[in-house]
């Protein structure tokens, strides 16, 4: 039935001009023109509410999710359509010029709980204190295109004694004191729900003595990124995060999975991340905006993650780098220098083009040619198509 549609679909993509984002670096990367000079912070790829992309039907520009609704079976697939009845990944370019905001995401039960909580609350979903825009999890990947700094996870329970007890902040000792005598998930959270509830006066005196140490100490760890953080975020209590969370700098080409419950932010780079189809975002400092300190500690795992087991290796499959993601939702491969790909699909894709040109075929529909910076939406009734030429792109698929 679809012998005569269209099997690719090049996308319209929103821009996000959040205030943390790089003008300049999507411009670089992939050749996106900024003729407003707006931060360029986030390129959405997908059918989420707040920046669904646009394909050209019939020669019309239509929504993505619009779409798809004219036949989810055919569009996504009889298996995703069944469990997800929409697309259920979206897919970005990040630029980060200053970091975002440390954060934790929930489960699916979290969300599903919380969401309906507050709906049944009547509070506007663009309330500046709502916590669940949807009733979906959000784990994601992020893939690094630049050097891309970021906090992932606590640090070991020892290791975050030690450093506050170099420290000897007076206003923090009664936290570390207890954290020593509990050196458990329960300390922790006590630990960090402790420091993330300074107010006033005493907040304001331990992050003194936090940034006069540092300014004492410039070649201790992380006293850089603190000194960056302390004039992105003055007077913000994530300014301790550093010290409690790990921080890694993948190269490009390295890639970090975010598990739900876990802390995490992203400090600077650019990068693909592909995540559920998901807003919510329960924040955890380095934020002017709403802190649920209630709801932070339902949604997060006061255990430490080993800094060796951040990075997520991909399995190398006839050339293809395929991550391997825990979740459902989405699956993300990287392929370089094909010559010719052929690939099987039972999902709707997004491909985007890295570097080079790329020309798409499918054996009854049409060619395409694609180059650097392009995005394709391909149905899942195109069930076979191939790639040519030696450039390399990028694959989020279900």
């Amino acid at each position: 039935m679809h012998d005569n549609f269209n099997c690719f679909f090049l996308m319209d993509n929103v821009i996000q001009d959040y205030a943390w984002g790089s003008k300049t670096s999507i411009k670089a990367l992939f050749g996106i023109e900024n003729p407003e000079n707006k931060p360029q912070a986030e390129m959405w790829m997908g059918t989420h509410g707040n920046g669904c992309s646009k394909i050209e039907v019939a020669g019309k520009s239509v929504l993505l999710s619009e779409f798809i609704n004219t036949d989810k079976n055919a569009i996504l697939g009889a298996h995703t359509a069944l469990n997800f009845s929409q697309l259920p990944y979206l897919f970005k370019i990040l630029a980060a010029e200053k970091a975002l905001s440390i954060q934790v995401h929930p489960t699916k039960e979290q969300a599903e709980i919380g969401f309906a909580k507050e709906q049944s609350q009547n509070i506007a979903l663009t309330a500046n204190n709502r916590n669940y825009k949807d009733a979906n999890h959000k784990p994601e990947l992020i893939y690094a295109l630049t050097s891309y700094q970021a906090m992932n996870g606590f640090r070991a329970f020892n290791d975050i004694v030690n450093t506050f007890k170099r420290l000897d902040i007076a206003e923090l000792r009664p936290l570390i004191t207890y954290f020593q005598k509990h050196l458990n998930a329960q300390g922790l959270a006590h630990f960090f729900m402790g420091i993330l509830a300074l107010q006033g006066g005493v907040k304001e005196a331990a992050i003194e003595k936090l940034l006069a140490f540092y300014n004492a100490h410039p070649d201790a760890e992380n006293a850089e990124l603190i000194a960056t953080l302390s004039k992105q975020y003055k007077n913000d209590v994530g300014l301790f995060c550093p010290l409690i969370l790990n921080v890694c700098t993948l190269k490009p080409g390295e890639a970090m999975f975010l598990n739900a419950c876990t802390p995490h932010a992203y400090i600077k780079g650019t990068g693909l991340e592909i995540m559920a189809n998901s807003d919510n975002v329960i924040r955890a400092g380095l934020t002017p905006k709403h802190m649920d300190l209630e709801e932070l500690k339902i949604c997060t795992r006061f255990e430490p993650i080993a800094f060796n087991d951040l990075l997520l290796a991909p399995n190398t499959v006839d050339g293809a780098f395929d991550y391997p993601i825990p979740v459902a939702d989405f699956k993300f491969s990287i392929y370089h220098n094909q010559a010719i790909r052929e690939l099987t699909i039972h999902s709707a894709e997004i491909l985007l083009v890295l570097e080079g040109e790329l020309v798409l075929k499918q054996e009854n529909s049409q060619t395409l040619l694609i180059k650097q910076g392009d995005s394709v939406f391909i149905p899942a009734y195109t069930k076979k198509y191939s790639v040519h030429g030696t450039g390399s792109f990028a694959r989020a698929y279900n």
